[in-house]
């Protein structure tokens, strides 16, 4: 008779056939939020990282968070923090990463299996880019923003509140629950200080006029696949934020300033 080794977990696979490529080409054409659980994996092996460091090597933490992080005065010459920015997160703050995370997963999955991976994908990224163009815009309107410091994923998230809404609108499903959940995360520049609202904001926007037009959008391009029109519409989009950063960028009062060549 064979024996069967003991599990405390016997219906669930084993983390060899978890991240077997076999198992990942399963999920992938099942559907399932693969990007999603992706993005958490990085965002809270990123944040573990951020504390070990925060605790065992201060100046190490500094330097890496500092390389990462996203500021308008900086940006045009650190590109690379439109998209490291969006996996950092407060290592003194268990809060800000547990929430996060627990409304990506609330949203994302939903909307992936909708989309699909690589429009989903798509989706979150311009998002999180639109979410650093809103700190760029506001930075160019208040004068004082140009040295604040930015991350986070909340400026994809609210791309992805924006995605959902309209999905659902357009399908005809209630979407109070998700109100809900919009309303929270809009309240919690309220509740909670430095919280970058503006970046919620032009996530916000960005990823709503980006569903748009996937589920909407131009009349010569709706018989076109979905994953045309997301290439379509998604270098579209990107090349709007390029330029919306530059021309905002155009006004950066420290763009030429000797003294900041350092930095540069």
């Amino acid at each position: 008779m064979a024996y069967q080794r003991f599990s405390l977990f016997p219906d669930s696979p084993s983390f060899k056939d978890l991240f077997s490529a076999r198992s990942m080409r399963y999920r992938w054409r099942n559907g399932d939020p693969v990007i999603t659980v992706a993005i958490m994996v990085i965002c809270v092996a990123v944040w573990i990282v951020e504390t070990l460091l925060k605790i065992a090597w201060p100046a190490g933490y500094n330097s890496f968070v500092g390389t990462g992080v996203f500021m308008p005065a900086l940006a045009t010459h650190r590109p690379w923090t439109f998209i490291t920015s969006m996996f950092l997160h407060q290592p003194a703050s268990l809060w800000h990463i547990l929430f996060n995370m627990l409304t990506l997963w609330c949203v994302g999955p939903v909307l992936e299996r909708m989309m699909g991976h690589l429009p989903y994908l798509a989706l979150y990224v311009l998002s999180g880019l639109g979410g650093s163009a809103g700190m760029m815009v506001w930075a160019l309107l208040s004068q004082d923003g140009w040295l604040t410091s930015a991350y986070g994923a909340s400026g994809a998230l609210f791309g992805l509140f924006a995605s959902i809404l309209v999905v659902y609108q357009r399908i005809g499903i209630d979407i109070r629950s998700m109100l809900i959940w919009m309303l929270i995360n809009f309240l919690m520049p309220i509740i909670t200080p430095n919280i970058a609202w503006q970046a919620h904001i032009g996530g916000f926007i960005v990823g709503g006029v980006f569903a748009w037009l996937l589920v909407s959008g131009l009349h010569a391009l709706r018989g076109k696949s979905l994953q045309q029109r997301t290439l379509i519409y998604g270098v579209i989009m990107l090349g709007v934020i390029i330029a919306v950063v530059i021309a905002c960028n155009m006004s950066n009062p420290l763009r030429v300033n000797p003294l900041l060549g350092m930095f540069f």
